[in-house]
Parts: structure tokens; sequence; C-alpha cells
């Protein structure tokens, strides 16, 4: 377009040179090579914008595939946000259930321990009355062992002194859980006398043999009195009488061989008695020698108490 624009200035411009005056001429070419000029500059400024225009095309192409990359992108992170809020639902859910059940796990374990202690405090206390009741049958056996000692050497005893027993020299009995022997008084003494008579020292020499053969036991010789009181220079009191009779029975009781260190003396007077003295034989049952079978200290058994 531009090369004809310029062929049809050059053409007018030559006929107006063969009909115009110069000046017109001049004016008329002047007028047509500015208009070429503002043409030119038209023709460049459309260049550039239709450059530019295309430039800000390929910038709009490429915002555009921005925006589509980024509509992607969002659409995928939608997605996995709403994948994550289910997951979040679910674990929510899950955490819920968890701290539920902890919850009733722990009030289990409440209840369990509570139970526990119980257990553990009935535990104790059930070793507690087994050890007690095992301390009880220990005893209980002890005791059993020891009675069953007691009653065989009772009967030991009793075999040993049948002859005497038939002969009504003496009598073996248990007394308050020891093992006894009664001689009567008139045995053995003359009423109010402190001297052993011959019959009496009979009957104790006798009585030293067979002792002599039971071996680690005490004896102690006790002297008794019924309620008839005596009043002498001698013996104020039945304390006396029954204390000097026994004393002269542990004096001749050593005599016949028997160790000193496993006698002893006591008096009772009227206040040890077996039988009643409101009537003749009671009082003479009352006026005897005891000797006593001292117990030893594995037989000193305490029987168990219930509880």
């Amino acid at each position: 377009m531009n090369g004809f624009h310029h062929a049809g200035l050059l053409a007018i411009a030559v006929l107006a040179g063969a009909c115009v005056p110069q000046g017109k001429y001049d004016a008329a070419l002047k007028d047509a090579q500015t208009a070429h000029a503002d043409a030119q500059t038209a023709h460049a400024d459309a260049q550039q914008r239709s450059a530019d225009l295309a430039n800000a095309q390929a910038q709009i192409d490429h915002l555009n595939a921005s925006i589509r990359d980024l509509q992607a992108r969002a659409a995928a992170c939608d997605k996995d946000l709403q994948t994550a809020q289910g997951s979040a639902h679910d674990l929510q859910a899950k955490a819920d259930g968890a701290i539920a059940e902890n919850e009733q796990l722990r009030k289990e374990l409440t209840r369990l321990g509570k139970n526990a202690d119980a257990l553990l405090a009935e535990k104790g206390s059930l070793a507690s009355a087994l050890a007690d009741a095992k301390a009880r049958l220990e005893e209980l056996r002890r005791a059993q062992a020891a009675s069953d000692a007691r009653a065989a050497l009772f009967r030991q005893l009793a075999l040993k002194f049948q002859k005497m027993i038939d002969a009504g020299q003496l009598k073996v009995v248990l007394r308050n859980g020891r093992m006894v022997l009664q001689l009567p008084d008139d045995v053995l003494f003359d009423s109010g006398q402190t001297v052993i008579k011959p019959t009496g020292r009979q009957a104790l020499a006798q009585v030293a043999t067979i002792l002599r053969t039971i071996s680690d036991r005490h004896f102690q010789v006790a002297g008794d009195t019924d309620n008839v009181p005596i009043n002498t220079q001698l013996f104020p009191s039945n304390w006396e009488l029954s204390t000097r009779r026994a004393v002269e029975v542990v004096n001749f009781l050593v005599d016949q061989g028997m160790k000193p260190d496993l006698l002893s003396a006591a008096g009772y007077g009227e206040f040890d008695p077996v039988a009643t003295n409101d009537a003749p034989e009671g009082r003479k049952r009352n006026r005897r020698i005891e000797i006593s079978l001292q117990p030893n200290i594995d037989e000193l058994v305490s029987m168990p108490t219930t509880p």
C-alpha cells in the first residue's frame, strides 16, 4: 500500500508540475513527503503495536496456562484436603474411641487394683491365720508329745511302785499337771512328830531306789497337814510342822543316794488339801508327804487358746 501511495504522490506531483506554478508544486510535494513520512511512522507504529500485541498475547497465553496449572493444582489440593478431612474425621473418631476405651480400662484397672489390694490383704490375713494355725498345731503337737511322755513315765512309775501301791504305802497321782507320789502321814510319822518311823524309812528307801533311775528330773518334797492346829515350842503352827517333815524326807533321800541339787523341800500346812477336813477320813488323806516330779522346760508347753 505504501508503494502505491508513493507512486500516486509522484504522479500527482508530475501532473501538478505540468499545469501549476512552481510554488504550488513545491508546497504540494512537501505535503506529499510529509504525508509519506507520517504514513511510514504510522506503519512502524502499527508494526510495533502488532508486535506488542503478539507479545501480550503470548504473555496472556502463558498466564492462561499458568492459571490452568494452578487450577489443576488447586483441584488436586481440594481433593487432597477432602481426603485429609475424611482421614482426620476417621482419626478423630478413632481417637475418641481410644479415649473412651482408655477411660474404661482405667476404671477397670482401678477396680482390679482395689480387688487386688483386697485380695492381697485377704492373702495376708489368710497367711497370718495359717501361720497362727501352724503355730497352734505345733504347740498342740508339743503338748501332745509332752503329755504322751508324762503318761508313759506315769505308767512306768505306776508299774515300778505297784507293790507299794498295793501295800497302801503310797499313791501315784497327777495333780496340777504334775506327777505326784503321795505317802500317807501315818506311814512316815507319828502324830505331831518329825522323826521318820522305821516303816517310813523302808518305804522311802524303796522310793529313792526307783527315783534314782529317773535321770534329769527335779523333785519337790512337800509336807501337808490337816486343819487341826498345832501350837508347841518347836511348831507354833502347821507351817513349821509340814516344812520340818519335808526337810527330814529330803535329807533321808540324799542319804539314800539321790542328788541334793535335784531335791527341794516345801511346807504347805493345811492350805493344800486333797479332801475335806470335815471328816476324819478326809483329814487323814490331807496328812501326807508328796514327792512331785518337776516338769522339764520342754514340757512347759502352754496350751493354745482358741481365737
